[in-house]
């Protein structure tokens, strides 16, 4: 086992049993009926919940590469649906973030470096004949403003998202924690 994960693994025994996940406790219901879809980058995981005076049990909080949805019938759309009709949200904020790794990707480069990690060539070329364009899905999204702009329509237009939930479109930037709508 990775000397980090036995790390966090005795922290966690700590952590239970001296009972320091009683100022954690909530309930499954966000108090504020918000859903969050944000970048999953390092410098969000405190900095967005801080930036806008949100504590445990507020929202719920989705996060992926990029904060965006990328397939309408995948699990970001699966854990909207939840939100909204099992857990009672009713607005769901999208956030980018100024500085997002996600925008240059390189879809050609990332196949590279799976194959020097030993993904062959003919998984490369099965996932590209029967799933996706594998270097296409890999490309970044380019503009920011956009790409939050799309993830913000795809929700709003979504066939099972009723038009009663609000949708909006965020970046943030990383380092202030500033926020400005698009």
């Amino acid at each position: 086992m990775q000397e980090s994960i036995r790390k966090m693994l005795e922290y966690n025994k700590v952590f239970v049993d001296h009972e320091m996940y009683k100022k954690y406790t909530t309930t499954k219901y966000p108090d504020r009926k918000i859903a969050i879809l944000s970048c999953m980058d390092t410098r969000m995981t405190e900095l967005l919940p801080a930036a806008l005076g949100i504590k445990n049990g507020d929202v719920k909080l989705i996060k992926n590469a990029g904060g965006q949805i990328t397939h309408p019938y995948g699990s970001v759309i699966f854990s909207l649906l939840v939100a909204v009709y099992e857990l009672g949200v009713d607005t769901i904020l999208v956030i980018g973030h100024d500085d997002c790794g996600g925008r240059a990707l390189n879809g050609k480069e990332m196949i590279e470096k799976m194959m020097e990690k030993g993904i062959s060539q003919d998984v490369i070329d099965h996932v590209d004949a029967n799933h996706k364009n594998l270097e296409e899905w890999l490309t970044g999204f380019g503009d920011l403003n956009r790409s939050v702009q799309n993830t913000v329509e795809t929700i709003r237009n979504h066939p099972l998202i009723h038009k009663g939930v609000e949708v909006y479109g965020f970046i943030m930037n990383p380092e202030t924690g500033a926020m400005r709508e698009v």
